[in-house]
């Protein structure tokens, strides 16, 4: 198990007197892909902030592999509308890159006809492989996506996780993932954790499905969610 590049040991985290996270403990290995969910206020976006250092949490342990390279993109992105930055530029802000290794990267993501456009002026979508591309640059071998899709509408999305599962395939680098879309995290996952304070239930997608925490905590979510699935699916909306 020493080979983990990241090592969560009973990991707690209080805030303003309430438990956000409760004695969390897992480890992600070379080449894994965990997709982490949980309903909202799980502590989920906390644990990822725990794990990349930003937060300090208040016992417990995190052991970084020295071989660790991290690449990671936040939940909540805006580029500042007063600063004209291209996307080339902030792809390349604080690092020294490539050239080449710049347009093999988004010709990867699918961004190349947007690098010389404003940051500013971007679509949703756009952003989010953009930020993909960012992630990218530092040739991580773990990548940490903090609700990758959330603002997309469902087409966007499903280009977008099956971009994250070509890279994870291409480039076999470990993926911690948080999502909220059940029926797209559970085709790729090797594993997924169920969060709420505490990790509920872990293991296998198919396993996790069957699991009566997992089937308590997300009854309304589960109908709702296969609901605007077929929804979806049954028509196309004008764009």
């Amino acid at each position: 198990m020493s080979d983990a590049l990241i090592t969560a040991q009973n990991i707690t985290l209080t805030h303003q007197g309430k438990k956000i996270l409760d004695d969390v403990s897992f480890t992600l290995q070379p080449g894994e892909f965990i997709t982490l969910i949980g309903p909202n206020g799980a502590g989920k976006s906390s644990l990822i902030k725990v794990l990349l250092g930003l937060i300090k949490q208040d016992s417990g342990k995190i052991t970084r592999a020295k071989s660790m390279r991290l690449g990671y993109t936040p939940q909540l992105f805006t580029p500042n509308p007063f600063i004209p930055i291209s996307v080339v530029d902030f792809l390349t802000l604080n690092q020294k890159v490539e050239k080449s290794f710049i347009k093999e990267t988004a010709e990867t993501t699918g961004v190349v006809s947007l690098l010389n456009s404003p940051l500013k002026d971007l679509s949703g979508g756009e952003l989010q492989k953009v930020l993909l591309t960012r992630a990218l640059m530092n040739k991580p071998n773990v990548l940490i996506l903090d609700e990758p899709a959330q603002n997309l509408d469902v087409d966007g999305q499903m280009q977008l996780y099956q971009l994250i599962q070509d890279i994870h395939q291409q480039q076999n680098c470990a993926i911690l993932m948080v999502s909220h879309d059940l029926h797209r995290v559970m085709k790729e996952s090797s594993q997924v954790l169920c969060l709420y304070h505490h990790i509920c239930c872990k293991g296998h997608p198919e396993a996790i499905l069957k699991d009566e925490q997992f089937n308590d905590l997300f009854a309304d979510q589960m109908t709702e969610l296969m609901a605007t699935y077929e929804h979806h699916h049954n028509h196309h909306h004008e764009h």
